[in-house]
């Protein structure tokens, strides 16, 4: 495995905001308004944490009108696999703020 990679994408998951995010996708496509609601945060600091994550090939999103949404990438690296593994499945509800279900 690149060194640089795996770098990035220990640095993704090595926050805890990050790794409720993935809780979260574990269970399938979510709409970032959805995941502004689990974290409390602005919907630009959630982008953030989510941008990252894309960026070390983690999670990839479509967009849907205004909003995105986001899931799990379908073939993670084995450390990655390793510590969704780890996680327990963080339920999210079904998109009420774009009024588009994932």
């Amino acid at each position: 495995m690149d060194i640089q990679y795996l770098e990035k994408q220990l640095k993704a998951v090595a926050d805890a905001n990050r790794l409720t995010l993935l809780s979260c996708l574990k269970s399938g496509e979510v709409c970032v308004c959805d995941l502004v609601d689990v974290l409390g945060l602005s919907q630009p600091a959630v982008s953030q944490q989510l941008k990252k994550l894309e960026e070390a090939g983690i999670i990839t999103a479509r967009k849907v009108g205004t909003w995105k949404h986001y899931r799990l990438v379908e073939e993670q690296s084995p450390i990655i696999q390793k510590v969704l593994e780890e996680l327990d499945d963080k339920p999210t509800c079904q998109c009420g703020t774009c009024g588009v279900e994932a």
